[in-house]
């Protein structure tokens, strides 16, 4: 009987991995921009529309987690949904910080570089929850959700957002609410977060080199 239900179990998993989910088409996404940045020469430059055209699949991600990360959602779909309109007239990200640099308006708000850079929060924020999902032992979505927040974003953020962030915690769907909402399996949203990981970092750190190389702190 035992033998049979683990076999019921990896069916289950094989048939998760291969049909195509939201985590699946982010996880795509991602890792071809990863690529991208891994084959490119010193003067090629990330194409704004394919970056945009990723991030728009993460907002799924958001609604999903419910009131807890609402205002993530807000934020992020109406800074992504600046972005998209502005890859219409801009060709690479780099296009967009060159201009804000010029007219000292890169922390404006409002400005498309400064919707980029909390678009890149939101970015950071899914990897270190995906991060804080599989490396935990603790079945808690609340927990591994806090743990990311206080890194990605409580620093910037004022006591009153903070503190309505930490009630609508308890609002969070259970993890396994969460996994039937992406319609995967423990055995493949675990795969699939790794790999979103993996990919996000060298976009994150592109991201930031950007405004590095420019001589533009990161800490706002």
């Amino acid at each position: 009987m035992d033998e049979a239900n683990d076999d019921c179990n990896q069916s289950q998993s094989k048939m998760s991995m291969s049909t195509k989910t939201p985590l699946s088409d982010i996880v795509q996404a991602f890792e071809e921009l990863s690529d991208l940045l891994a084959s490119q020469t010193k003067d090629q430059k990330l194409p704004f529309d394919t970056f945009c055209e990723a991030c728009s699949l993460v907002s799924v991600l958001f609604s999903c987690l419910g009131l807890a990360f609402k205002f993530a959602e807000l934020e992020y779909v109406a800074k992504v949904r600046d972005l998209v309109e502005a890859s219409k007239r801009f060709d690479t990200l780099d296009n967009v910080l060159d201009l804000d640099a010029a007219n000292n308006t890169v922390k404006t708000p409002g400005s498309h570089s400064r919707n980029l850079r909390r678009v890149r929060q939101g970015l950071d924020l899914i990897r270190a929850l995906f991060e804080e999902f599989v490396s935990s032992n603790d079945y808690s979505l609340k927990n591994a959700a806090s743990a990311a927040y206080a890194q990605v974003c409580a620093p910037y953020h004022t006591w009153a957002v903070r503190t309505a962030v930490s009630a609508g915690m308890y609002t969070l769907p259970t993890r396994d609410e969460l996994l039937l909402k992406l319609n995967e399996t423990d055995y493949t949203a675990e795969r699939k977060m790794r790999r979103y990981i993996e990919a996000s970092r060298p976009v994150i750190a592109y991201i930031d080199n950007l405004y590095i190389s420019r001589k533009i702190s990161l800490d706002w």
